[in-house]
């Protein structure tokens, strides 16, 4: 089996990627090749499977197509830009969230004119596809209206692949992916990203900035969970999909004052005081369009699993990132 990952340089593209090497298989079938495809050159993981590294625009005309001309059988599509960066910058947002998109699905499509190639393509959605009016609880088959241009690009992206899966041009799954929480590393122009940074930054004695009211609800994923959806879309029988392609995917409800009071469980109250709340109308306003809940009814009975407390969450950040130590201390899940 060949594997493209698109958008390989990103948080989930490399801990999927970790996840394929060390098991060499997926699926029951061999992994003979991984190649890692972003914007800026992915990290050359090492290992036995060769990682062809490929750093590359995909919104750029021929791009895609290079990247499909050896026909891998599994494409993973990660590459988006955020939340927060496609409302400031309109022009790039759909040009790199839409347009990429389309350039890939084109690629796949000409590639199999000259003799038969339907790829397995997952594609990373977004919960944002959902705006209000919004229920308490948004069943698998509410309708789309997004309130931004991000969600407004990855519901587009969504009835494309359903549409070139429906053709036989393409074998796609799209998973919307919940809020992942607690990202690694440094904070990036997502405006969700104050929910991971109010943990992150606590757990290793830095101030962290609360934007919002501690009574904002919403719903999340661990990167561990994201890595699993991931690698059951790749697998999974899509013939159980019908034509709808695209599913929401387990996650947990939590207010930011249930996150706050699982920190402190799990950390301390020192923790809990690094959290200064600085109100951002900005990111307040766009936080509040989005959805709070999913019963993930359809993809819970397909087999996809999610976490099962912020608590776990927490822990999973530690376990993975923090070597399962808090200020010098080893903690266990």
């Amino acid at each position: 089996m060949k594997i493209l990952v698109i958008g390989a340089a990103g948080m989930v593209g490399r801990k999927l990627v970790t996840a394929l090497l060390s098991a060499g298989t997926l699926g029951g079938r061999a992994i003979s090749a991984i190649t890692l495809a972003d914007v800026v050159a992915p990290v050359a993981p090492g290992g036995a499977i060769p990682c062809p590294l490929v750093a590359a625009d995909l919104s750029v005309e021929g791009v895609a197509a290079a990247l499909v001309a050896d026909r891998p059988d599994l494409i993973f599509h990660l590459a988006a830009i955020v939340s927060g960066e496609a409302e400031a910058d309109f022009e790039k947002g759909y040009r790199i969230n839409l347009d990429g998109t389309r350039q890939l699905l084109e690629a796949i499509r000409l590639a199999g004119q000259s003799a038969p190639y339907c790829p397995r393509l997952v594609f990373t959605s977004s919960i944002a596809v959902f705006g209000e009016p919004l229920p308490a609880l948004i069943g698998d088959h509410h309708e789309h209206t997004p309130l931004t241009s991000y969600g407004t690009q990855k519901a587009i992206c969504e009835l494309l692949l359903a549409d070139y899966s429906r053709r036989g041009f393409v074998d796609g799954i799209g998973i919307r992916l919940p809020t992942i929480a607690v990202r690694p590393g440094k904070p990036n122009k997502a405006a969700s990203g104050f929910f991971s940074g109010i943990i992150r930054e606590p757990l290793v004695g830095l101030e962290a900035v609360l934007p919002v009211p501690d009574t904002v609800r919403h719903w999340f994923a661990s990167p561990r969970a994201a890595v699993g959806f991931l690698l059951h879309a790749a697998t999974l029988d899509t013939a159980k999909l019908g034509h709808q392609r695209n599913l929401s995917m387990p996650g947990l409800a939590v207010t930011v004052g249930e996150q706050i009071a699982a920190l402190e469980r799990v950390a301390g109250p020192q923790a809990v005081a690094l959290i200064r709340l600085i109100p951002d109308p900005v990111i307040a306003g766009i936080v509040a369009g989005w959805p709070k809940a999913f019963a993930a009814t359809r993809a819970r009975a397909l087999g996809f699993k999610g976490d099962t407390s912020f608590e776990e969450i927490i822990q999973i950040h530690i376990a993975d990132e923090l070597g399962g130590r808090i200020g010098g201390q080893h903690t266990s899940m």
